[in-house]
């Protein structure tokens, strides 16, 4: 007769456990789809997405670039053309338009767009802006919940499971104490130690359900997945132009805002001896000579 009550309590406890369980996977493989319809049916801008990954810089210096406002060289220094200098010519995309205006701001000293895009104001306010105009009509995207342990039902779990620990064990400890008799009895330990069996396999279930249920950061993943089209219309070369003047914070920063990096020396002596330090303005020299050169007024 134990082996009975045993069985039938065995059989309750494993269908609440592992029902609760199927239930929580049902829940998540639906948020899961939920969230990957809302993410692929999202229309993103690709200055929004570029914006969102912090690459709306390089793209618009791309765009630049193909529209004939902007050349970069070989080092990251980045040029206007004639085009560019035209005051009545402005792309119509608003960070491109934010950037050529920076540019012009500094034309005719040498400047790289990272540069710009670390240090120029205005340009970072209109970048900001933009992106915070953008950001207001994108959904909320949800997300799977993950267990980190704070949540105020982490600690009811904890506290199921203990208690289901000790169910288990009192059960299967009264198994072996209290050996069966007959095949009725027989046949109740069996289906009672087949669902202490289930029992022990819960927690590897339920690493198997977040693990099958998880979509990780699906919009962060679409980003990462998007090129913005200006810099794929470039060509190898000019894309590397791009990215080098992009990765260049502090090289090219204009005749008039030469500033040296902070963990140089301070010591006014020791720049003038050393004329290593004063490239960037010899540089800077030489790009503004070119620019006389080829200006007809000034021959």
């Amino acid at each position: 007769m134990l082996q009975l009550v045993l069985a039938v309590s065995v059989v309750v406890v494993a269908v609440v456990v592992h029902g609760s369980l199927g239930l929580r996977w049902w829940w998540r493989a639906r948020l899961r789809r939920g969230i990957l319809a809302l993410v692929a049916g999202l229309d993103l801008e690709p200055y929004h997405a570029a914006a969102l990954e912090y690459e709306e810089t390089p793209a618009a210096a791309a765009e630049l670039m193909l529209d004939g406002y902007l050349d970069i060289d070989g080092e990251g220094v980045a040029l206007l053309t004639e085009a560019g200098r035209d005051p009545g010519r402005t792309p119509v995309e608003a960070i491109p338009a934010a950037l050529l205006e920076a540019l012009r701001r500094h034309d005719p000293e040498p400047v790289s767009i990272g540069w710009i895009d670390r240090r120029d104001e205005e340009y970072q306010s209109r970048c900001l802006a933009y992106r915070e105009e953008r950001d207001a009509l994108l959904p909320g995207i949800p997300r799977m919940p993950a267990w980190d342990g704070r949540q105020p039902w982490a600690c009811c779990s904890c506290v199921g499971f203990v208690l289901l620990g000790f169910f288990w064990l009192l059960v299967a400890e009264m198994l072996v104490i209290a050996p069966p008799h007959g095949l009725r009895e027989w046949a109740a330990a069996v289906v009672a130690a087949v669902g202490l069996a289930a029992l022990a396999f819960r927690p590897a279930a339920g690493r198997a359900v977040r693990a099958r249920t998880e979509c990780g950061d699906v919009f962060r993943d679409r980003l990462r997945a998007t090129t913005h089209p200006a810099i794929e219309a470039l060509d190898e070369e000019q894309r590397q132009h791009v990215r080098t003047s992009a990765d260049d914070h502090g090289r090219w920063r204009g005749l008039d805002r030469f500033v040296p990096d902070e963990d140089e020396d301070e010591d006014d002596d020791a720049y003038e001896d050393d004329e290593d330090e004063w490239w960037g303005w010899v540089d800077a020299y030489h790009y503004r000579a070119a620019d006389h050169e080829d200006d007809p007024d000034t021959a």
